[in-house]
């Protein structure tokens, strides 16, 4: 396991402030209330590892198959329905949709090859990542990615607490299936928009696995 590029920022600071923290307290409170300065000290411990943890980029044997769409993220799948999609197809387009709690991983990966055609970022609110609203009203990230076998939108959501989305696909370049999309801090959602008919190989509450799960069979 490593830990994710975009995490060292915040790392080190939640590490300095720590410090900081656990030293006042043990400069003022150990002394007069052990105890207390105790919980402090776990507290600090526990939360220090949480963000180690939310970095995290564990070790895996990606599936790359062209004939398949794997999850660009970790989580659980939320939505599998038909939409119109405005944005850019301007028709009715099959939507699943992947819901990423803070404890998950949050790197995103490619679902696909292909050449990036679109790459679009949306301000927006900060609605629930689970609510329906949030694939058009949430600050996201949205990018289209075509080959000969599929032309598809993947949707990078902000959450309620999910405030700052990373992206790294370029228009005009040719993304690999498994590469890393970008990165979501602190609970989120993925959304992607497939051809309808496309053949599904989840169902909804099925927990998924970046690079690993398959979604759909193209």
């Amino acid at each position: 396991m490593t830990i994710h590029k975009e995490g060292f920022p915040t790392i080190a600071l939640v590490t300095m402030l720590g410090l900081l923290l656990g030293f006042a307290t043990n400069l003022h409170l150990e002394p007069s209330i052990p105890i207390l300065a105790w919980i402090i000290y776990i507290v600090l411990a526990g939360f220090w590892l949480f963000i180690l943890s939310f970095f995290r980029i564990p070790s895996r044997t990606f599936t790359y198959d062209e004939n398949s769409v794997v999850s660009p993220a970790d989580g659980k799948v939320v939505v599998i329905e038909e939409t119109f999609d405005t944005e850019y197809f301007n028709e009715k387009r099959l939507q699943i949709s992947v819901f990423m709690s803070p404890a998950n991983v949050h790197v995103n990966r490619y679902p696909v090859s292909g050449k990036v055609e679109y790459s679009q970022y949306h301000k927006g609110k900060y609605l629930v990542a689970w609510d329906p609203k949030s694939s058009t009203e949430n600050e996201r990230h949205s990018i289209v990615i075509s080959n000969p076998k599929v032309t598809m939108l993947v949707k990078q959501i902000a959450g309620a607490l999910a405030r700052r989305i990373v992206n790294y696909a370029v228009p005009g370049e040719q993304a690999k299936q498994n590469e890393e999309l970008g990165f979501i801090k602190f609970g989120s959602r993925v959304d992607l928009l497939l051809p309808v008919g496309t053949k599904v190989n989840v169902k909804i509450g099925d927990t998924v696995k970046n690079g690993i799960s398959v979604l759909a069979t193209i």
